[in-house]
């Protein structure tokens, strides 16, 4: 039974992965951290290093600026952890590796297998159309989400850049560019709207014809369900940076 610390506890996220935990029999959650006020099956502290229980790995679905807290305390306490969280600045992006080189870090912008899937069917395409196929990233989500473009947008972005010949130029807003589209670049964009979980689509534009790779989320328990299999996984590894792709091969 893996034992598990929740960061973000009383949030929509962390809810449903209460709830989905609760469904299973190889894990259970013996503390949350939230700032907020609300009530759970599980005792709840405001900041990680008010904790008492013991726990095997701590997973994190709050908020950036946790991340300091959160990682001071599972370094200190040689726990693994899952970072579910998106919108970390590059500062930020340098404190996870770090931690890394200490304890398991699964790290991921999106913990849905689908996206996963969706980068790696997007790197193959990059490969057979690279040079002659235009490349643009479109992510819609909720009218609530702060951060854009998306985690999950710019990793897909970072995965089609690893197999392209030349580094290509991200390029977010066009309204102010008067010239035209060069060939290194892949575009972004994002959309904002109603209650949308989270839909992204991968366009490669050639002469005459286009292909579409997308995905839409239909609610929040495909993330949750990927953190929960992550928690599962990490217990027991060594010191390292891990992702979806790890979880998948295993």
């Amino acid at each position: 039974m893996r034992r598990i610390i929740l960061c973000g506890a009383l949030g929509k996220m962390g809810r449903t992965i209460a709830q989905i935990v609760s469904e299973r029999d190889d894990c259970e959650i013996v503390a949350g951290v939230d700032v907020g006020t609300g009530s759970a099956e599980f005792p709840l502290y405001t900041a990680p290093s008010q904790i008492k229980e013991k726990a095997d790995v701590l997973v994190d679905f709050s908020h950036p600026s946790a991340l300091g807290g959160i990682l001071e305390y599972a370094v200190a306490a040689a726990m693994p952890v899952v970072l579910a969280t998106t919108g970390y600045s590059p500062e930020q992006i340098t404190l996870i590796h770090r931690a890394a080189e200490r304890i398991p870090v699964f790290f991921s912008a999106n913990m849905s297998l689908g996206v996963n899937l969706l980068s790696e069917l997007a790197k193959i395409a990059a490969r057979v159309l690279a040079g002659s196929f235009d490349i643009e990233i479109v992510e819609m989500h909720h009218n609530r989400k702060i951060d854009a473009p998306s985690g999950t947008a710019l990793m897909l972005a970072n995965e089609i850049s690893s197999v392209l010949p030349e580094k290509p130029q991200y390029v977010y807003d066009r309204h102010e560019k008067h010239e035209k589209r060069s060939k290194q670049e892949i575009g972004l964009h994002a959309v904002r709207g109603g209650t949308i979980v989270g839909e992204h689509e991968i366009l490669f534009c050639g002469t005459d014809e286009v292909l579409k790779l997308s995905h839409s989320a239909g609610s929040k328990a495909v993330f949750a369900a990927g953190a929960v299999n992550a928690a599962v996984f990490l217990v027991g590894k060594s010191a390292g940076l891990y992702n979806m792709h790890d979880l998948v091969k295993e």
